[in-house]
């Protein structure tokens, strides 16, 4: 099947150029080389129109918390590209900005020999504002594809502003979807360039990243002008590292999944959002994975559930319980950013209930107060809180239940809601590996409002936006070994 029209947009109006040289797949957000709706795309035009495929992976030193953390992860899966496509008719240019703005007019010089050129559709963090500066340089074709979720993310403009609303149209909506897959990629049967497709003026000005340093990049980041101070994770990225992991989940934690993902000391739940954050997986292939192994058909669909959480899929408890993490949530973030992509990670996104109550206890005391040096340093009153903000920046990933106590608490302890919301969302996008998203943004808004509800009582400085306490949590979770392992041993 062709890619569906829904998930492919054209950013100019120029033609596909059959006489051109090359099919170039701008790679920067789906960096995998399966299950991805972009590069299935600029195989079928290449297919169409007898050209090669050219696949442009880059990694700019100047974006955002740009880091050795962040750097890292994407060079590990470009290593295992570069690997994966030898001995293919595929020409890979993996380029790894040595300095600010070095990459200036790459994609242009590129694109100028390209028959077209299709980019990623991420709506989110700065990718949207570089499709609109590229779609005024560049002079082919520009189609971006969206890769995202199961569900395509401009099926609709409706702004979902509960999970329950989103799981409803998620329920009449992805049964078929389900028809529309992702191909299984055949990279082996393409058009074989006749020569080099990359002219040796390009290579001169823009080298490409040698297979050795994409496979040493511990000798590549210490040249690069990215923050050093955020050293890189215990976790790896790419495909394999990702596929691994979603292994051992499957065979010993999905079981586990529904009664226990919250408890800390547990550790239960999946830990895929680095590798979904950066596109090593996509959620197809957990999708599919996660259905595999339960055995399901779309025949174990219920009727429409108009929302209800569980039971609709027709699986075991572990995995209903998942699915409404990785499509429910996960989904209506990417929603959020696409319906409203001019304020999406505003205080004023927040419901009109939240904004409302947390601006009359905006003036209410707050003590104690703690700056952000503090905050980022793990230097609080709190065992609980300075346990979740350690394993943030030592492993590049929180707990999830712990994120939503670690924002609740920034609004308690900063001296305004603007302000709360402006430094969680700097101290995760700086150090977690899952930080800069869609799911992320929904996060940081979650815990001032977003896609909640008023909760009685009133509370000074929360209003009535849900209250969470530290001292309820460690009653409620299991978590003595992850306050060893991340509060100093320290206990309440």
């Amino acid at each position: 099947m062709p890619v569906p029209a829904v998930r492919i947009r054209a950013l100019n109006a120029r033609q596909i150029d059959p006489g051109r040289a090359y099919v170039l797949y701008w790679m920067t957000a789906f960096r995998r080389l399966t299950a991805n709706f972009a590069l299935e795309r600029a195989i079928e035009i290449a297919r169409d129109t007898g050209r090669p495929l050219l696949v442009f992976e880059p990694i700019r030193v100047d974006y955002p918390f740009a880091s050795d953390r962040l750097h890292r992860f994407v060079l590990d899966g470009m290593a295992e590209h570069a690997q994966a496509l030898q001995g293919t008719p595929v020409t890979y240019f993996p380029y790894v900005e040595p300095s600010s703005a070095a990459a200036h007019g790459l994609l242009r010089d590129l694109a100028s020999r390209a028959v077209a050129v299709v980019a990623d559709d991420y709506p989110c963090f700065f990718l949207p504002r570089m499709l609109e500066s590229a779609a005024r340089q560049v002079d082919a074709r520009l189609e971006c594809v969206d890769s995202n979720g199961l569900l395509p993310v401009r099926e609709t403009s409706r702004t979902f502003a509960t999970a329950l609303s989103f799981r409803a149209h998620m329920q009449r909506s992805l049964p078929a979807q389900i028809e529309a897959w992702p191909s299984t990629l055949n990279l082996r049967d393409l058009p074989v360039p006749a020569a080099d497709l990359i002219p040796e003026s390009t290579r001169r000005r823009w080298p490409p990243a040698s297979p050795d340093d994409l496979a040493n990049p511990d000798t590549v980041l210490p040249r690069l002008p990215i923050d050093h101070s955020v050293s890189k994770a215990p976790l790896r990225g790419g495909t394999t590292a990702a596929s691994e992991h979603l292994r051992r989940f499957l065979n010993e934690t999905l079981p586990l999944y529904a009664d226990r993902h919250s408890h800390p000391d547990d550790e239960a739940t999946s830990r895929l959002s680095p590798w979904l954050h950066f596109g090593h997986i996509s959620a197809h292939q957990v999708f599919e994975a996660v259905m595999t192994h339960e055995r399901w058909t779309s025949r174990s669909l219920g009727r429409a559930a108009g929302g209800k959480r569980a039971g609709w899929w027709g699986v075991s408890a572990g995995a209903d319980a998942f699915l409404d993490q990785l499509i429910t949530w996960r989904e209506i973030g990417f929603n959020m950013c696409v319906t409203r992509p001019a304020d999406y990670w505003t205080f004023e996104s927040l419901p009109i209930w939240a904004l409302a109550t947390l601006e009359i206890h905006s003036i209410d005391a707050r003590t104690p107060l703690y700056s952000e040096n503090e905050l980022a340093e793990a230097r609080t009153h709190d065992v609980v809180w300075n346990a979740a903000q350690r394993q943030l920046v030592r492993d590049g990933w929180m707990h999830n239940y712990l994120r939503m106590l670690w924002g609740k608490k920034i609004l308690e302890w900063t001296a305004s809601p603007r302000e709360a919301l402006d430094i969680m969302t700097r101290l995760m996008n700086r150090s977690a590996l899952d930080g800069r998203d869609p799911n992320s943004y929904s996060g940081y808004a979650w815990t001032l409002g977003r896609y909640d509800r008023p909760w009685a009582p009133e509370r000074a400085i929360f209003g009535t936006v849900r209250y969470m306490s530290s001292t309820n949590t460690a009653k409620k979770l299991r978590m003595k070994k992850y306050l060893h392992t991340y509060g100093d041993g320290l206990a309440l």
